[in-house]
């Protein structure tokens, strides 16, 4: 099965080959079918999409390198990050539009006091979306304390109702997402601290789905293709609450494709045994990045 996910990409191995004797590596599943696909496959189904979302864990710099082979094939008209300041969108057109190239953008928007892993791990990406808009999801760090405290609707502002902002998550939904955000924080977090968490989260999905619209309408205009990719956290990309959500409801018309850029868990070596944490469209497996215990002295 390896050797059909990698076959007719000999000439492009570097982010396809398998890292690893976990058999999962490598693969791709399309989840509805659950199928295993190729690299090709994937590209084809994302290129007929009008949105992509793919997924990351953020150190893993082996997912990057894949965000930027998918990107250079499907070739968007416009591309949205996580990781980039909405301040920062309109500096980026301008210097794009004075001649500052791709992998530049990073120190011109000062990319190491954002907090992200190295910029030469994400500059592939930008350079492999060379030649579309470029916008910027993040958002600012008062806003996402004023969610914390006041709810994501209240702080959005015109046109919260037509995200579905207004309206609050199913109940067993807001307790997933707030058990969620506890295990992320090692189980230190207190559960009312968590409620403000999630309003954040929603804002952050929120707004991230406008970013990749807003991508998509502006690279449409200047005469790309009518599809537009979103580069994010795995949990922002999930189907069932994260950006898709958001994005099915701003704008119904719309097909989204959602991409999960999945670890490898020696525990687990069946798609079914992934049960539960695969509310994606496709799936891509890699070895996870080498972080040690990421709760080891948490509590200082």
């Amino acid at each position: 099965m390896v050797l059909a996910v990698l076959s007719g990409c000999v000439a492009e191995r570097g982010p396809l080959e398998v890292r690893t004797g976990h058999p999962l590596d490598a693969t791709i599943w399309d989840i509805a079918s659950g199928r295993q696909i190729t690299p090709d496959e994937l590209v084809a189904k994302l290129a007929s999409a009008d949105i992509s979302i793919i997924g990351e864990f953020h150190d893993n710099a082996l997912q990057h390198q894949r965000q930027a082979w998918l990107v250079a094939r499907i070739k968007p008209a416009g591309i949205a990050f996580e990781m980039i300041p909405e301040g920062s969108e309109e500096g980026i057109a301008v210097f794009q539009a004075q001649g500052g190239k791709p992998g530049e953008i990073g120190p011109a928007i000062g990319w190491d006091r954002l907090g992200w892993p190295d910029w030469k791990e994400y500059r592939p990406i930008f350079e492999a979306a060379d030649g579309a808009y470029i916008a910027g999801g993040g958002v600012a760090r008062r806003d996402l304390s004023r969610a914390i405290r006041i709810g994501a609707a209240s702080v959005y502002g015109e046109g919260v109702v037509d995200l579905g902002l207004t309206k609050g998550l199913p109940q067993t939904m807001q307790a997933r997402l707030e058990n969620d955000m506890i295990a992320a924080h090692c189980n230190m977090l207190p559960r009312e601290a968590a409620v403000g968490m999630v309003e954040a989260q929603r804002l952050r999905d929120a707004r991230f789905a406008v970013a990749v619209l807003r991508a998509r309408e502006h690279g449409i205009r200047a005469g790309g293709p009518p599809r537009a990719v979103l580069i994010t956290g795995n949990g922002h990309a999930r189907n069932d609450r994260g950006v898709p959500r958001y994005l099915e409801t701003a704008a119904p018309k719309l097909s989204v494709l959602s991409i999960g850029m999945l670890e490898t868990n020696p525990a687990k070596t069946r798609l079914a045994d992934y049960t539960g944490e695969l509310p994606y469209d496709f799936v891509w497996f890699s070895p996870p990045a080498d972080r040690g215990d990421p709760c080891e002295g948490f509590g200082k």
